[in-house]
């Protein structure tokens, strides 16, 4: 899967980090990362609800299906604990003209190891130089989502959409 970025083709590829794989998402993953996305805590800041396997399952057969808009590119990667091989949770990039949008979740019996920060890091380390901005939108109240955008090299700017900060990459 590759679109023109304005650069050169972004391919979602396996991406290692230090105590991470992120590994292209894949159908398959969608009952294991209904387990790890099930707890109503993970939609505090962003709403809806834990879907269902079936759900998804769904979901995962129409981000496989690829973007709808022309010259996007949905890249999705589930996160794999090297030690042990579980799914912890997601990281994902929406690509389009040269820049990419990006978020991150991890399941809550994996939160505060550090593993949200390492992958986002390890997503925006492979983006920049195959795109020219990268963007995550954060709820202004969400300290730990702050932190990992931080972490990951973004900055926070004045832009308020859907009631989300807007932080990009510095120039």
């Amino acid at each position: 899967m590759g679109v023109e970025s304005g650069r050169e083709d972004v391919v979602v590829e396996v991406i290692g980090t230090g105590r991470l794989e992120l590994v292209p998402l894949e159908v398959g993953h969608a009952e294991e990362m209904a387990g790890v996305l099930g707890d109503p805590a993970l939609h505090a800041f962003v709403g809806g609800a834990p879907e269902s396997p079936e759900e998804v399952r769904a979901r995962y057969v129409r981000w496989a299906a690829g973007a709808p808009e022309p010259g996007t590119t949905w890249c999705n990667w589930v996160l794999r604990e090297r030690d042990g091989g579980r799914l912890v949770g997601t990281v994902q990039a929406t690509v389009a003209d040269g820049a990419a949008e990006v978020a991150w979740v991890v399941g809550t019996a994996w939160q505060g190891r550090g593993y949200a920060r390492e992958a986002a890091r390890g997503l925006v380390g492979w983006l920049r130089p195959r795109i020219r901005t990268v963007v995550a939108h954060v709820h202004p109240d969400h300290a730990a989502s702050a932190a990992v955008a931080r972490a990951a090299g973004l900055v926070p700017t004045d832009v308020v959409e859907d009631g989300e900060v807007r932080w990009e990459s510095p120039a």
